[in-house]
C-alpha cells in the first residue's frame, strides 16, 4: 500500500514538472488575456474616442500592439519556478493616466490560473 502511494506520488511528481509552463507559454497566455481585456471592456468603453481621434478601430489597434504587450509584460513580470509549478506575478504600469494592475498567476499542467487581480 505505501509502495503504490509513494509511486503515486512520483508519478504526479514526475508530471507536474513535465507540464510545468514557460516563461514563453505565459507569455503567450498574458498577451491573450490582455487583449481579451482591452477589446471587452476598454474598447467598449472609449471606442467612439479612439476611433474618432485615430481614425481606426479599437480592436485594430489592440491587435496591432501585441508586440509591445508582450514586450512589456516581459519587463515586468517576475517568475518563480517551483519545478512542479510556476508562479508568475506581474505589475503592470501603462501610464501615469491609465490605472496599475498587479497580477498574479499559478502555471501547472500546460495552464495557467490567474488567482489575483487587483487595479493599483
Amino acid at each position: 500500500m505505501a509502495l503504490a502511494i509513494a509511486t503515486s506520488i512520483v508519478v504526479v511528481g514526475v508530471a507536474m514538472s513535465k507540464t510545468n509552463p514557460t516563461s514563453d507559454e505565459y507569455e503567450e497566455y498574458a498577451v491573450h488575456r490582455l487583449t481579451q481585456y482591452l477589446k471587452s471592456d476598454v474598447c467598449k468603453k472609449t471606442s467612439k474616442l479612439i476611433e474618432s481621434l485615430l481614425n481606426s478601430s479599437c480592436d485594430k489597434l489592440v491587435d496591432s500592439t501585441n508586440p509591445q504587450m508582450r514586450e512589456l509584460l516581459v519587463k515586468t513580470t517576475e517568475r518563480q519556478n517551483f519545478f512542479l509549478f510556476s508562479v508568475y506575478r506581474t505589475d503592470l504600469t501603462l501610464g501615469v493616466w491609465l490605472p496599475g494592475y498587479k497580477f498574479e498567476t499559478v502555471g501547472a499542467f500546460h495552464n495557467f490560473y490567474t488567482y489575483s487581480a487587483e487595479e493599483q
